[in-house]
């Protein structure tokens, strides 16, 4: 088989979602680690939050990282497109009764659904913070740090954004449950024993940690009626 017909294959793709997978759901523990700064009492909260997001823009490693994911992102979003239009390519249009439920979870053939609920939600996200901080002039703190904190902080006190960031992460939660176990099914845990031990792994991970991100702008939510 020659190269461009292996870089095309679906098994290919699918081994580049899962790399791409994994390496986005361990930015998402690095990325709790500095959100949870923001339950510390406030004015620590302020002037750490503060300091962490310019650390986290001022470091060339951390830099060259950030494009990682960056591309990361782009990869893994482009890559499930393409692989749920072959899939559904592969199932047909004729009518025929769905029974895959009686053998699969539904966030396993919504997959796409909870991405596009996922996309919508990061594309808010990277326009109301990362956006600004990048590129709008911001005021500064006592330390002369943008104050990226209160942007967040006043975010949170809403609460219509507060339910959507807790509906987003409920959709994340499901994406990774099934996506983590089939990371390593596809990249080649065929155990019967370590199957059954990601799945478990994915579920576990996944509610504890999409839990944690919707549990801080709750709690910044309702300390603040």
């Amino acid at each position: 088989m020659s190269v461009i017909k292996i870089l095309k294959s679906t098994l290919f793709r699918k081994i580049i979602m899962s790399l791409t997978g994994l390496f986005i759901a361990f930015f998402l523990i690095i990325h709790l680690a500095g959100n949870l700064q923001l339950l510390l009492p406030f004015d620590r909260a302020h002037m750490q939050y503060n300091w962490y997001s310019h650390l986290l823009s001022s470091n060339i490693l951390i830099e060259i990282i950030a494009i990682l994911l960056y591309i990361s992102f782009l990869v893994h979003i482009f890559n499930s497109i393409f692989i749920t239009y072959e899939n559904y390519k592969s199932n047909g249009t004729g009518l025929k009764k769905d029974t895959r439920g009686k053998i699969s979870s539904w966030f396993s053939r919504n997959m796409g659904i909870l991405g596009v609920i996922i996309l919508l939600f990061l594309i808010i996200h990277l326009r109301d913070y990362w956006y600004l901080y990048k590129f709008k002039e911001l005021p500064l703190d006592e330390q002369g740090n943008k104050d990226i904190f209160l942007i967040v902080y006043e975010s949170f006190k809403q609460g219509w954004f507060v339910i959507i960031y807790i509906i987003s992460f409920i959709a994340l939660g499901f994406h990774l449950a099934h996506g983590i176990w089939s990371a390593f099914r596809t990249l080649g845990v065929y155990n019967k024993w370590y199957i059954k031990a990601s799945k478990y792994l994915g579920i576990g991970f996944a509610i504890l940690l999409c839990l944690a991100f919707a549990l801080i702008p709750t709690i910044i939510y309702f300390q603040n009626l």
